[in-house]
C-alpha cells in the first residue's frame, strides 16, 4: 500500500506570493474582514518565538523558517496594497 507524502518544493511553493495574496483579496471582496485576513496571512508572534527556540534544536531548518517568514511578509504587503487600492476605488466613484 502506497502512502501519500507532501513534497515541498521551495521554488514552486514560494514563487508566487501574489497568487496567495489574490486568494485572500478575493475573500476580502466577499466580505471577510481585512484585519482577520491580515491575522491569517501573518505568522503570530508566539509561532515565531517557538520557531526561534526550535532553531537551536534543528539548525538545518533555519533557512527554511526565515524564508517562510519573508514569504508571508511579502504576501501581506501585496494584500495590503490590494486592499488600499480597493479603498481608493470607492472614493473615486
Amino acid at each position: 500500500m502506497a502512502t501519500a507524502t507532501a513534497h515541498f518544493d521551495e521554488k514552486r511553493d514560494f514563487a508566487f506570493p501574489q497568487r496567495e495574496a489574490a486568494f485572500f483579496y478575493g475573500l476580502f471582496l466577499r466580505g471577510h474582514s481585512a484585519e482577520q485576513l491580515r491575522r491569517d496571512i501573518s505568522v503570530p508572534v508566539e509561532v515565531v518565538q517557538k520557531w526561534s527556540r526550535d532553531r537551536h534544536m534543528q539548525p538545518e531548518q533555519r533557512a527554511l523558517l526565515d524564508r517562510i517568514l519573508e514569504y508571508r511578509g511579502r504576501v501581506l504587503a501585496i494584500f495590503d496594497s490590494l486592499v488600499g487600492r480597493e479603498g481608493s476605488y470607492h472614493t473615486i466613484q
